[in-house]
């Protein structure tokens, strides 16, 4: 009976978990405070594209603490000489 409440307390608490609330593929995230919730969308490039879009809200730009990054920058290709 104990691991039958254990399993059950265990399946419960993990429902309940939050999904990740930042994406990592968006360098800049907005926190949005409305009257029924408030939540975080990350969809943005730059500080400046967010600030236009939370202009007159009740809402706050910030960077993205889980921002991937655009990934290591792979070497360019030299050009051959037409010599």
């Amino acid at each position: 009976m104990r691991r039958f409440a254990l399993t059950i307390a265990m399946t419960l608490s993990a429902v309940s978990a939050r999904a990740q609330t930042y994406d990592p593929a968006w360098p800049v995230c907005m926190q949005i405070w409305t009257k029924g919730a408030n939540f975080i969308t990350c969809s943005y490039t730059s500080m400046e594209q967010c600030r236009a879009t939370a202009s007159g809200r009740s809402a706050m730009c910030m960077l993205n603490p889980y921002f991937a990054g655009t990934g290591p920058e792979r070497p360019r290709r030299r050009q051959r000489s037409s010599g």
